[in-house]
């Protein structure tokens, strides 16, 4: 194995322990916002209620272990980015025009540590001042953009050989995974507003598919919209890959595997509604909400660097 063969492969583990562990830390920031753990530590950053080893009651445990996972988190990301930047610099068999593998492994490796630097200001501005809704929004959406760097990256790292394509496929999935960060991001406003309780019932909100009310209903509604139709077009997804790269079968599995996800997560969203939001499923709509995105996000990968022999296209 050469030297780059094996900064590639140990590049690849990290990305992917560093991708795990950013899924991890999303779910536990539900988890401390369900709890209404969010200031256990008080307003102090980086301490925690001025000590850097405060008491411990529950709000301030499970806070504390958030902050500790995510320095974990951190630690992670920067290996896989100083791996990423001992990939080798000279890559002859590049196309004019084309950004070769090593390059995108280092663009990725710094966007990740770009991406980490602005999360934890956010972070430490969300804490500062108390969790206003807004900077928790863009806290989350950063959080999820970090995510589907290191999925990429991970990808990237694994997957040698592949020359970008752009086409009707690679187009449908990208826009699938933006529609889905969309989709994330309704629900965290949702959540941080507190409009849980605002449309009740399932599938309709307050037996209306118009209701009327207060902002509360709306912005829940709103996010509920989003969520039917981001699944409707999933269980489509497949068969309009499957039109447009007709030999790509593991894309086409990866856009199945995606659909059964989101489908997964509707179920887990509805029960969670008719259960009077209980913590559990809660807990678990944040993950799969995070799942569901990571999904599309590989499929859009997947589709705009295919594998060797599966580029065969239709439109």
């Amino acid at each position: 194995m050469s030297s780059q063969a094996g900064v590639r492969r140990t590049l690849g583990r990290v990305a992917a322990a560093a991708s795990v562990a950013t899924f991890a830390l999303i779910v536990f920031g539900g988890i401390v916002r369900i709890t209404g753990s969010g200031m256990g530590c008080g307003d102090d950053w980086p301490l925690c209620n001025g000590k850097l080893i405060p008491p411990m009651d529950l709000p301030t445990m499970i806070e504390y272990g958030h902050r500790l996972a995510a320095l974990l988190v951190a630690a992670l990301v920067v290996a896989a980015a100083v791996l990423a930047q001992a990939t080798r610099r000279r890559e002859p068999d590049v196309a004019r025009g084309e950004t070769g593998e090593a390059s995108r492994l280092r663009g990725l490796g710094v966007t990740a540590v770009v991406l980490l630097i602005v999360q934890i200001l956010l972070g430490a501005v969300t804490v500062w001042l108390e969790l206003p809704p807004t900077s928790v929004i863009f806290h989350l959406g950063t959080a999820m953009l970090l995510l589907a760097t290191l999925v990429v990256l991970t990808a990237e790292a694994s997957g040698a050989g592949r020359r970008p394509r752009v086409d009707a496929a690679s187009r449908l999935a990208g826009w699938t995974a933006v529609a889905a960060f969309a989709v994330v991001l309704l629900g965290g406003l949702t959540a941080n507003l507190d409009a849980g309780f605002a449309c009740q019932g399932f599938p309709l909100c307050n037996g209306q598919w118009m209701p009327a009310g207060n902002p509360l209903v709306h912005a829940h509604w709103t996010h509920r919209l989003a969520a039917y139709g981001l699944a409707a077009w999933c269980l489509v997804l497949p068969l309009l890959l499957a039109r447009h790269r007709p030999p790509d079968t593991k894309l086409r599995g990866a856009g199945t595997i995606a659909a059964v996800v989101v489908v997964v997560q509707i179920v887990i969203g509805a029960a969670m509604v008719l259960n009077g939001l209980q913590g559990t499923l809660r807990a678990a709509h944040v993950g799969l909400g995070a799942a569901v995105f990571v999904a599309l996000v590989a499929v859009a990968w997947m589709a705009r660097y295919p594998a060797a022999g599966t580029t065969g296209a239709t439109g």
